[in-house]
C-alpha cells in the first residue's frame, strides 16, 4: 500500500510514456536498404520519473474540483501525487484546464477499497484518457501526433479517509522535456479544428535516432515532424525486426507525399519496444524534416 507522500494516481510521466519509441531507422529516397535502427535504445524522453511530492500535514475534506477549471502549472504540478493550487480564470495565462471529474467507485462486493487500491487507480487509468478522447477530438491517429496530454489526480488517503471521494482529469501540452506549453484558445474539440491542432502537434528537434533528436511542440523550434502513425498488428510482440520491418514502406510512402520532390526525400521511423508494446502501445510514428 502506498504511503500518504506517495503518488496514488498514474501520472503525467505514465502518459507520456506511451509516445517513447526505442528503435529508430532512416532513409533517402532511392536508397536500396535502410540503415537499422539501434535495437534497445530510446531516442528520446518525453517525462522523467515522476518526483515525489509531499501530502499536507493536515489533511482535511478535499472540495469536489470544477470542471473546465484552468491552472498555471509547473510541468512538476502536473506530475505530482495529489492536485495543488488554485484556479486561474481561463482567459488568464494557464497551462491546464479541467475536462472532467467523476466519483471513485471504491466499493467491491461490500467492501470499501483504499483510494490506492488498484482497482480504483484502473478505474481513473481508463476513465481519463476516455474522457480526454471525446474532449480533444480527432482520431487514434489525430490523437498519438500531439502533444496534447491527459493527466489524473485522485485525493490522498487522509484526503479521503476525511470524505473526498472524486477523481480530476485534466489536459497539459508538453512543450518540450519538463516543461509545459501554455493552452491558448478553446481546447475541446482542438485536434478537430486543422489550424489549432498544428499549435500542439508533434515535432522533432532533429532526426529520429539521432543524439540531438527531442520531441517537441511543433509551435516551438523544431526541424522534424511527426507525419503518421503506422499500427502493427497481432496480440503478441512480433519482435524487433518484424516492428521494424511494419513501418518501412508506409513511412516512405508518408514522407515521399510530402516531399518537394518526391524522388529525392528524407524520412524516418521509430517503433515500440516489448516493454512499451505490453503497455499498449501497437504503433510505430512516421517522420519527415519539417
Amino acid at each position: 500500500m502506498l504511503g500518504e507522500d506517495e503518488p496514488v494516481r498514474r501520472a503525467l510521466a505514465l502518459a507520456a510514456a506511451a509516445l517513447l519509441l526505442a528503435g529508430c531507422s532512416s532513409g533517402e529516397s532511392g536508397a536500396g536498404t535502410t540503415p537499422p535502427g539501434p535495437d534497445g535504445g530510446s531516442s528520446a524522453t518525453d517525462s522523467p520519473t515522476s518526483p515525489s511530492s509531499a501530502t499536507p500535514a493536515t489533511a482535511k475534506a478535499v472540495p469536489r474540483p470544477k470542471d473546465r477549471a484552468c491552472y498555471a502549472y509547473r510541468y512538476d504540478d502536473a506530475v505530482a501525487p495529489v492536485a495543488h493550487g488554485k484556479p486561474v480564470p481561463c482567459d488568464h495565462a494557464h497551462t491546464a484546464i479541467t475536462f472532467s471529474v467523476g466519483e471513485l467507485d471504491s466499493v467491491v462486493d461490500g467492501h470499501l477499497l483504499s483510494v490506492d487500491s488498484d482497482h480504483v487507480q484502473a478505474q481513473v487509468a481508463d476513465a481519463c484518457p476516455k474522457a480526454f478522447a471525446g474532449f480533444v477530438g480527432g482520431t487514434d491517429e489525430a490523437r498519438r501526433l500531439t502533444m496534447l496530454r491527459p493527466v489524473w489526480f485522485t485525493p490522498s488517503l487522509s484526503q479521503s479517509d476525511q470524505g473526498a471521494d472524486w477523481y480530476r482529469c485534466d489536459a497539459v501540452a508538453i512543450a518540450a522535456d519538463e516543461t509545459l506549453a501554455p493552452l491558448v484558445g478553446r481546447l475541446q474539440g482542438v485536434l478537430g479544428r486543422p489550424l489549432a491542432r498544428e499549435r500542439y502537434a508533434m515535432c522533432g528537434t532533429a532526426e529520429p535516432g539521432t543524439a540531438d533528436f527531442r520531441r517537441v511542440i511543433c509551435s516551438g523550434r523544431h526541424s522534424w515532424r511527426a507525419l503518421s502513425t503506422v499500427d502493427i498488428a497481432g496480440a503478441a510482440y512480433p519482435g524487433v525486426e518484424q516492428a521494424r520491418a511494419a513501418g518501412q514502406q508506409p513511412c516512405q510512402d508518408a514522407a515521399a507525399g510530402v516531399a518537394d520532390d518526391p524522388l529525392n526525400y528524407r524520412w524516418g521511423y521509430e517503433w515500440p519496444t516489448a516493454d512499451q508494446w505490453a503497455k499498449g502501445q501497437h504503433y510505430g510514428i512516421c517522420w519527415a524534416p519539417a
